[in-house]
């Protein structure tokens, strides 16, 4: 599975624990781990600012903290007994500790609160995504021996004035992110409960930040919401009371291709990317916006969910089958080398044989680069858990992604073969999981790159000609650095 994408999880990295430097003052220790999708990786190193400025500093050794925080996922119920199974441990080591704190933040945070606290009695403390500015009070809270919570979600936390920590950093590769929340209902997703309806981050915060990491040395950025293409800043609030914003604020409105092109403007020389988009709020501005510039790379990550229209109806899904397929064509005639990606969900309540050939042939049309596939998992308080039965035998799901994960293994092969031949430039993140006498880096396209290292370093932008594939992984040599260093 390709696994470098933003709201798609990670699984190189669920459970990563983040380090900062040791600041002078500090006299406490936080130990955080993250879970699920980047945006809970990039509202950590939020958590990890904050703190900092309250004297912690954060330690790789669970046994030395003072304080644990786990930033948790919702998405499936494998994210949430993951988790779970984190919390017992920790409690393990409280027993030895007995002063040491346990949290939880973000989005089961949010679903779980007084289970976690007053019936479990596993945490001292529970954290939602919008109200990590008030950590320094429920940590004082904690400190005089109470349960401390706060899962309010907010209409205007963007964190843009919070310059996050960069946590596990490689120093090449950043994410920044643009909006909070989710105002599509799609039946089967528990995001706008954990997270809350969406709002948009002031550009110019979003082009300091930008600024910032092209200073500090960063090369690409990943531009991040639950989704982006939907943002639009007219003066700060949410996306939908934007109908009663004034006709000063409506014509001066900065959306997605807007920023875009501002922050590719601004960077020339930094590599961009973002994530995730949607078909029923995607623009043709948008796609022209990346075409225009050659520093926004040419990859978008689709998310489809099934290729029956029945089945789209009932996600409520705001788009058909007949309407992404001629977006995802637009796309392709206006960036004609444009890698695109799936979300997928199989086994979705009432879906049958049919709609799963749908699934198959719409895969077939599209041939994606690369996939993200999942059985679909009721989530308590979506609108699909409340009003629909999860009918769909867990055999036969299996059996569907089963099938579903061998065609994008083939598409991905044959979408990883046309790159052969090619010289691409590549920008080099670090040392091949494979050969520490190899670099791995990305091409625009989002593939991974792997080729011997000669004199190169990490941060280069190297023009690699590809020599070889494997069904996920473009094999090559440099021929040189490319004009963008």
């Amino acid at each position: 599975m390709h696994n470098n994408e933003e709201k798609t999880i990670d699984e190189s990295v669920q459970g990563t624990a983040l380090s900062i430097e040791k600041k002078p003052n500090s006299s406490r220790k936080l130990y955080i781990e993250s879970y699920g999708c980047a945006m809970n990786f990039a509202d950590s190193e939020i958590v990890a600012s904050i703190l900092s400025q309250e004297g912690f500093s954060t330690t790789q050794e669970l046994e030395d903290a003072d304080l644990v925080l786990v930033n948790t996922c919702s998405i499936r119920e494998k994210a949430e007994l993951t988790v779970r199974k984190r919390l017992e441990k920790f409690n393990a080591v409280k027993r030895t500790r007995p002063h040491m704190k346990v949290g939880v933040l973000g989005c089961m945070a949010e679903r779980l609160k007084t289970k976690l606290l007053e019936e479990e009695k596993i945490v001292d403390m529970v954290v939602g995504p919008d109200a990590y500015k008030d950590l320094p009070n429920l940590i004082q809270e904690v400190d005089d021996g109470r349960n401390a919570v706060n899962v309010i979600l907010s209409k205007e936390e963007t964190y843009g004035d919070i310059a996050p920590v960069r946590l596990n950093s490689n120093g090449v590769t950043a994410f920044v992110s643009i909006t909070r929340g989710c105002d599509n209902m799609c039946t089967f997703c528990v995001v706008p409960f954990t997270r809350g309806r969406e709002r948009s981050r002031d550009p110019q915060s979003i082009l300091e930040e930008v600024n910032d990491l092209c200073e500090k040395g960063f090369k690409e950025i990943t531009l991040l919401g639950q989704n982006v293409d939907s943002y639009l800043w007219y003066g700060g609030g949410l996306k939908k009371d934007f109908v009663k914003a004034s006709d000063m604020q409506k014509a001066t409105a900065v959306n997605f291709s807007d920023l875009l092109d501002m922050v590719a403007v601004a960077q020339p020389k930094l590599r961009i990317r973002f994530s995730t988009s949607n078909p029923q709020d995607m623009t043709l501005d948008v796609v022209k916006v990346v075409a225009k510039h050659k520093n926004i790379c040419n990859y978008i990550h689709l998310p489809v969910q099934s290729g029956s229209n029945r089945i789209l109806k009932e996600m409520n899904r705001l788009h058909t089958r007949e309407e992404y397929i001629e977006l995802v064509k637009n796309i392709k005639t206006i960036i004609p080398d444009c890698s695109i990606s799936q979300d997928m969900i199989t086994g979705f309540p009432t879906e049958t044989e049919q709609d799963h050939q749908d699934t198959l042939s719409l895969m077939e049309e599209i041939q994606y680069d690369f996939g993200y596939m999942y059985a679909y998992s009721e989530r308590p308080g979506t609108s699909a858990a409340r009003n629909l039965e999860d009918d769909v035998p867990e055999e036969t799901k299996s059996r569907r992604l089963s099938e579903i994960i061998a065609l994008q293994r083939t598409h991905g092969h044959f979408r990883s073969k046309q790159h052969i031949g090619k010289i691409e430039e590549v920008l080099i993140e670090g040392t091949s999981k494979k050969s520490d006498q190899e670099w791995m880096g990305r091409n625009s396209q989002s593939s991974v790159v792997v080729f011997p290292k000669e004199n190169y370093k990490v941060g280069d932008f190297v023009l690699v000609k590809i020599t070889d594939c494997t069904s996920g992984t473009l094999l090559g040599t440099a021929v040189g650095l490319s004009d963008n260093n």
